[in-house]
C-alpha cells in the first residue's frame, strides 16, 4: 500500500487570526534566495494578512466550546448556528483573479469616494501556497491594472523582486519543437507559428510568488484576506433563488465524524456580492454551475480539462539560458500525425538559475493505461530535454488541472448575488497556453461592475457594509449582468473566440490535423470562420462528452511499459510529492468521498472494465486497489482536482479539507 506523506505539520486553527504552519519541513538543496532564507519560509499569518475583523463590523470568529461532543445532542457543537461576518463583496479564492478583483475594488473606493468591504478566503496554508503554473507571463493585464495606483505600477517586475525575491525574467528566445522517439527534434520556425504563440514582451515568472506580491498589494489597501480557511459551503438566499455568501468549513472534526477538543464551528461570510475565483473545477463554483444551470444558460458545451504536472529544477550556471522558453509536441504523447493525445510540454530558463519544466495531458485522453505522471518522467530522459536538467537538482513538485474547453465551454457568468471569475469560469487559451492575464482581467472586469451596482444610486454609501457594519435585510441581492456584458466585450473573449476551435480539432483529427487547422485559424480565417466544431457525444449514444466518458475499456488496449526511476533525472511518485510540502491532517474525515449513488463504480467497474485508470493518472498516488478493494490515501492529495474529472462516471466528490491543507508551492 502507498505511504502517506507528511511534511508540514501545522496547528490546529481556532480562528481567522491564527498561525498557520511556521517551518517548511521539506529542506530544499538550494542556493536559490528565495527557497532558502526567511523571507519565504511559512510564515506566521503571511505576514499582517491574518487579520481580525475590524471593530466596525463587531465580528467575533471565536467560537468558545461549551458543547457537548455527542453530535446527536441538541447542544453538540457541530448542530449550533455558525457566527456570520457581513461585507460588501466576499471573494472565494486568492489566486490572480480573486485577488485581481480586490485591488480594482479598493482602487475603485478610492478613485470613487464610496468605500467597499472586501473579503478575500484562501484554502492554502497562505496565498500563494496552492498556485501553480507554466509560467509565461503576458502582463498587459496586470499592467493595466496597477496602472490605477498611485506608482503607475511600471515597476513590477521590480516590485515583485523587493516583495518575493523572484525575478520576472523577460523572454529572449521562444522555441517549438516536435520531439521524436528516436531522441530526434525538428524545430518549426517560428514565422509558422500562431501569433498567440510568440512570447514577445512576456516574462517567465512564478505565478505563487506573484500571487503572494498581489496578496501584499491588496492587504495594503484595505482588503481582508484570510489564507488557511476552505469555504465550504455556498449559503443561498431562503428561497434558493440568489447566493449570500460561503461558510467556512468545521475545523477539529475527528476521522470518524466527531468532534475533538480543538472543534471549531465555521463562519457564514455574507457578501451583498459574492465572487467565485477558485480556479478550474473550484468546488464552490461548480456546485453554483449546476445549481443554476449556467452551463445550460450559458449554451455552452461540456468544459474539458489538462493535467498540468511541474517540476522546477535548480541548474549550473553553464547549464543556465535566462528567458530561454520551448513548447514541445511529440514524444512521448504522440508518435504519429493521428495520434489524438491532447497535450504537450513546456521548458522555461527563469532568473537566476532554474528551470521550469512540465507536461500538459489532455483528459480527454481514451487509454486507461495511460500514466500522466510517468509520461512526464520519460519525456525528461530525451535528449532536448536532457540537457538542460543535466547536472541540476529538483526542488519543488506540483500539478493542477486546468480549463481547455475554450470560448465553447464559458458558462453563464452571473447569478443573482454573485458571478464566476477567471479559470472557476474557464478563461484559459490553450493555445496560447497562457490563463493569467485572462483572469487578472476578468477580476478587474468585475470589480469594475461590481462597484458600479453596489456604489451608484441614492444612498449607495449609506447601504455599503463598510459603513454601517452589516447588510441591509431588506437588501435583495443583483444579479451584475453588466459583469458579463463587458467581458464578452474584452480582448479576452476575442482571444478565446479566434482559437474557438482548435482543442476539438486535434480531438478529431489528432495532432497533425489539429496544427495544420490551429494554422489556418490563426493565419487566415483568425477566429473569423462561419462554422463551430461541435464537442461529439460520448461512448455511449445521447451521452455529452466528458473526459470521463473519453476513458475506452482496458481491454482495447496493452498495458504501457513504463522505464524504471533513476533517481537523478526521474522520481518515483512518492518521492517527488515530498518536494510538493504536502500535508493533511490524519484525524480528520477524508476531503475524497465517493458518491453514495456510484458506490457500484469501483467495486465492480472501475477496476473490472477500466483496469483502474484512478491509480495511473492521480499525480500524487491517492488512489490504489488492494485486493480489489479500492483504498483512499486523502493525505497526500495535492488538489489538483483530476480524480473529480477523470474517473469513472465521476464518482469522486471532491470536497475541501480542513483549511491550510494541501500542497505549499513556494516557487510553482
Amino acid at each position: 500500500m502507498l505511504r502517506c506523506v507528511h511534511l508540514a505539520r501545522r496547528v490546529n486553527i481556532g480562528s481567522l487570526s491564527a498561525a498557520v504552519a511556521s517551518t517548511q519541513a521539506v529542506q530544499y538543496r538550494s542556493s536559490y534566495s528565495s527557497l532558502s532564507n526567511n523571507k519565504t519560509s511559512h510564515r506566521n499569518g503571511y505576514g499582517e494578512l491574518h487579520r481580525k475583523p475590524s471593530s466596525a463590523n463587531n465580528n467575533s470568529l471565536q467560537l468558545k466550546r461549551a458543547f457537548s461532543d455527542d453530535a446527536s445532542s441538541e447542544d453538540s457543537p457541530m448542530n449550533q448556528p455558525r457566527e456570520a461576518m457581513h461585507y460588501d463583496v466576499v471573494i472565494v479564492g486568492g489566486g490572480p483573479a480573486g485577488l485581481s478583483a480586490a485591488i480594482r475594488l479598493k482602487q475603485l473606493s478610492s478613485e470613487k469616494g464610496i468605500d467597499l468591504s472586501v473579503c478575500v478566503l484562501e484554502k492554502g496554508s497562505e496565498v500563494g501556497s496552492h498556485i501553480l503554473s507554466g509560467n509565461v507571463f503576458d502582463p498587459k493585464a496586470l499592467e493595466e491594472l496597477l496602472s490605477h495606483n498611485e506608482d503607475g505600477g511600471d515597476k513590477w517586475t521590480e516590485a515583485l523582486f523587493e516583495s518575493q525575491d523572484s525575478h520576472a525574467t523577460p523572454v529572449s528566445e521562444d522555441a517549438f519543437l516536435v520531439l521524436t522517439e528516436s531522441g530526434g527534434s525538428y524545430q518549426i520556425p517560428n514565422m509558422l507559428l500562431p501569433s498567440q504563440l510568440h512570447n514577445d514582451g512576456n516574462y517567465i515568472i512564478s505565478l505563487s510568488k506573484l500571487a503572494r506580491y498581489l496578496g501584499e498589494m491588496a492587504e495594503g489597501l484595505g482588503v481582508e484576506i484570510y489564507p488557511g480557511f476552505a469555504a465550504d459551503e455556498v449559503i443561498y438566499s431562503d428561497d434558493q433563488t440568489s447566493v449570500r455568501g460561503v461558510a467556512t468549513k468545521d475545523m477539529g472534526i475527528g476521522k470518524e465524524g466527531e468532534a475533538k477538543d480543538t472543534f471549531e464551528r465555521g463562519v457564514e461570510l455574507l457578501g451583498r456580492q459574492t465572487l467565485f475565483a477558485e480556479g478550474a473545477r473550484g468546488s464552490c463554483s461548480e456546485t453554483v454551475i449546476s445549481k443554476y444551470n449556467l452551463r445550460q444558460e450559458g449554451g455552452a458545451s461540456n468544459q474539458h480539462y489538462g493535467l498540468g504536472i511541474k517540476e522546477v529544477w535548480e541548474i549550473p550556471e553553464e547549464n543556465f539560458k535566462p528567458g530561454f522558453v520551448q513548447h514541445t509536441l511529440g514524444y512521448p504523447l504522440q508518435s504519429s500525425v493521428t495520434d489524438k493525445v491532447y497535450g504537450g510540454s513546456f521548458l522555461y530558463h527563469q532568473e537566476p538559475n532554474l528551470v521550469l519544466c512540465g507536461l500538459v495531458v489532455g483528459l480527454d485522453y481514451e487509454n486507461p493505461y495511460l500514466n500522466p505522471y510517468k509520461e512526464f518522467q520519460r519525456w525528461k530522459t530525451h535528449p532536448a530535454i536532457k540537457s538542460h536538467l543535466e547536472g541540476g537538482t529538483c526542488i519543488q513538485y506540483g500539478a493542477r488541472v486546468l480549463n481547455e474547453g475554450g470560448y465553447h465551454s464559458l458558462p453563464k457568468l452571473t447569478f443573482p448575488g454573485g458571478m464566476l471569475l477567471g479559470c472557476s469560469a474557464g478563461f484559459l487559451n490553450a493555445v496560447k497556453i497562457k490563463g493569467s492575464h485572462c483572469a487578472i482581467q476578468s477580476g478587474a472586469i468585475a470589480a469594475e461592475s461590481v462597484y458600479n451596482s453596489l456604489a451608484s444610486g441614492e444612498d449607495a454609501e449609506e447601504k455599503t457594509v463598510a459603513s454601517t457594519g452589516e447588510i441591509d435585510s431588506e437588501e435583495t441581492p443583483v444579479e451584475v449582468t453588466q459583469y458579463a456584458e463587458s467581458m464578452e466585450k474584452s480582448w479576452v473573449y476575442d482571444e478565446l473566440k479566434e482559437v474557438r476551435n482548435c482543442h476539438e480539432a486535434f480531438s478529431r483529427w489528432g495532432v497533425g490535423g489539429g496544427l495544420i487547422y490551429t494554422g489556418i485559424a490563426a493565419h487566415i480565417t483568425k477566429g473569423k470562420e462561419p462554422w463551430t466544431l461541435p464537442t461529439p457525444v460520448g461512448n455511449n449514444a445521447g451521452e455529452s462528452k466528458t473526459d470521463s466518458k473519453a476513458t475506452k475499456p482496458a481491454k482495447d488496449f496493452q498495458p504501457i511499459d513504463y522505464p524504471a526511476p533513476d533517481g537523478i533525472m526521474t522520481f518515483d511518485l512518492l518521492t517527488n510529492l515530498q518536494r510538493s510540502g504536502t500535508y493533511h491532517d490524519d484525524d480528520q474525515p477524508s476531503h475524497l468521498r465517493i458518491k453514495p449513488e456510484l458506490a457500484h463504480i469501483p467495486e465492480s467497474t472501475s477496476l473490472q472494465v477500466y483496469a483502474a485508470p484512478e491509480s495511473r493518472f492521480c499525480p500524487a498516488g491517492v488512489y490504489e486497489y488492494v485486493d480489489e478493494k479500492l483504498v483512499i490515501n486523502a493525505q497526500n492529495c495535492i488538489h489538483c482536482k483530476c480524480c473529480s474529472i477523470k474517473m469513472p462516471d465521476e464518482y469522486i466528490d471532491w470536497s475541501v479539507p480542513e483549511g491550510g491543507g494541501g500542497p505549499q508551492y513556494q516557487v510553482m
